[in-house]
């Protein structure tokens, strides 16, 4: 969920004084939001007017992901994307743009994904929607949530676990387990390469 900040904060974000804020209410640069209660607080898209001239938040885009990690998982994408198209309908979620990709979860150099990233890093996407949070990467995603909020973005995660495929954790968790036994193997070559050149210098 996008992030409000009192005026402190919010000042602190943009490294500007309270009173620049305050000046910058005054003049019109800054809409006063206030809450129910009549508290001001600022939200993302004045953090983005603050940090870049011109930008606009109605030309923001509510973009849906939908990914599987193989082409012979062409069926299951198009599933992704039909339950995804009801869900967005059943939220009242008005969906600008859909970016489908095939491409392993641990993989995060994805061409769409990638993309994607930078869309929302230069503000350009205010609203993404996936069906499972690993549809974004099988790790790591904390990480991405929390850059995407650094960039005004929310992400929507329907939490539909039954279109995140098992085998594909599966074939994650034997690349994992691949990766760090060749690490591990090296490392043994490594010590016994090391054990004989400190053996031949005595």
């Amino acid at each position: 969920m996008s992030r409000n900040y009192r005026i402190g904060e919010f000042a602190a974000r943009i490294g500007r004084s309270v009173s620049t804020v305050r000046r910058w209410e005054r003049e019109g640069r800054i809409a006063v939001k206030r809450t129910a209660s009549g508290q001001r607080y600022f939200d993302e898209s004045d953090v983005f007017r603050a940090l870049k001239p011109g930008f606009d938040a109605s030309q923001r885009s509510t973009v849906v992901y939908c990914r599987v990690s193989s082409p012979r998982q062409k069926n299951d994408l198009d599933s992704q994307v039909r339950a995804m198209q009801t869900f967005c309908l059943g939220a009242g979620i008005a969906v600008d743009e859909w970016v489908s990709e095939i491409g392993g979860g641990m993989n995060l150099r994805r061409p769409q994904f990638c993309r994607l990233m930078d869309r929302v890093e230069a503000g350009e996407v205010s609203r993404l929607v996936i069906a499972h949070t690993d549809r974004l990467a099988r790790f790591g995603y904390d990480f991405i949530e929390y850059l995407t909020e650094r960039h005004g973005c929310e992400i929507v995660v329907a939490n539909a676990e039954s279109l995140s495929p098992q085998q594909e954790l599966v074939e994650d968790l034997l690349a994992i387990v691949h990766t760090f036994s060749s690490r591990l193997h090296g490392l043994r070559g490594y010590e016994k390469s090391l054990k004989a050149e400190l053996g031949g210098g005595q």
